[in-house]
């Protein structure tokens, strides 16, 4: 049920505007001695509840089919083992069993794992994976039309804690330690996805390549025009179309998250689907949160921790974290940026 309520989400927000990122690449005249490539699309596939596209280059249409479908393999290998309404996926069999006994896993999910509860730390529980009975409420009462009352929270927000998620390296094992807890890994392991994407088509053959999953990109080599820049839009949160800018990446990711792309209405009134572990409320704070980093897993996680931090602190952390910026459109003033020092030398 909640994969067809999560496909319907996804389709209703595709009327507005689906994927809030747009791809173009650059011109630029070649020189006689550049290397005969070509490069092809998937075409747009539905994976981890939204829409996925790949872009490859390479020197024949073997290799980009070849690294194209090395990339979804990898998008759909994540999805099965991480989602949290696949019944048969390993992080259900974790959300059932973690508190009865420890759950051996994957070496995928245990390092997934392990990343989250090390963001959970620097950003001092602004990132938790722990959320899940938070946002299963919401969800639920989304069905209901209703918004949660403040002791549903509250009974809800007993069964959150980063600290209450026990890992065991040597053994390769997840434990909880209340009862109730339900892990939800919707802010790290598309990035984490993306990011094996990127080294299946690397692995494949590729000269260059994209994967955007939902707005969330990861580029490397070439471009389909033969250079090493990929240029990113960044959408108007109002949704009208606009490209407020243009962003040129090389071997690099970017991730957003706001308010405007994934919601819940209640009551005809929107909720963003990022909620703040500390309150069980909705962040509110920032309308839209673009954060540049090296890999897309990084991209993601850090764009939902500035997006619960809001804009002070959380620029403040990201000035902190090497080759990371920030981007960010404050709620109260959307015609406004916010940005790191080094943001503008990814501007066009």
């Amino acid at each position: 049920m909640y994969k067809t309520l999560r496909l319907i989400a996804v389709l209703a927000l595709v009327a507005v505007w689906a994927i809030v990122i747009r791809m173009w690449t650059t011109r630029q005249t070649l020189p006689p001695s550049a290397p005969a490539v070509t490069s092809g699309q998937s075409g747009t596939r539905l994976v981890m509840g939204t829409f996925a596209n790949v872009t490859a280059v390479a020197r024949d249409q073997d290799t980009i089919t070849r690294a194209v479908t090395a990339a979804h393999d990898e998008l759909d290998a994540v999805d099965d083992m991480m989602s949290d309404y696949k019944p048969d996926s390993e992080l259900t069999l974790v959300n059932r069993e973690a508190f009865d006994r420890p759950v051996p896993v994957s070496e995928p999910l245990f390092e997934v794992l392990q990343a989250s509860l090390e963001y959970s730390i620097i950003s001092e529980g602004a990132f938790d994976v722990t959320i899940g009975p938070v946002v299963q409420l919401w969800r639920d009462m989304q069905k209901q039309n209703s918004r949660p009352t403040d002791q549903q929270l509250a009974e809800a927000r007993q069964k959150v804690g980063y600290r209450h998620l026990i890992l065991d390296a040597e053994n390769r094992t997840v434990r909880f330690a209340r009862p109730g807890m339900k892990l939800d890994l919707g802010a790290i392991a598309k990035g984490y996805a993306i990011d094996r994407a990127i080294d299946a088509m690397k692995a494949a053959g590729a000269a260059g390549g994209l994967v955007d999953v939902g707005g969330d990109i990861r580029c490397f080599g070439l471009s389909p025009k033969l250079t090493n820049t990929w240029r990113i839009g960044l959408d108007d949160p109002d949704g009208d179309g606009d490209i407020l800018l243009v962003l040129n990446l090389t071997d690099i990711a970017v991730a957003t998250s706001g308010d405007y792309r994934r919601f819940v209405v209640i009551d005809d009134q929107r909720f963003s689907h990022i909620i703040n572990p500390s309150t069980t409320a909705s962040a509110r704070d920032l309308t839209s949160v673009t954060i540049i980093a090296p890999t897309a897993m990084q991209a993601d996680a850090l764009a939902t921790v500035v997006s619960v931090m809001g804009h002070e602190k959380g620029l403040a952390l990201i000035e902190s974290v090497d080759n990371t910026e920030a981007i960010l459109i404050p709620a109260a003033d959307p015609a406004l940026f916010i940005k790191t020092k080094g943001a503008d030398d990814y501007i066009r």
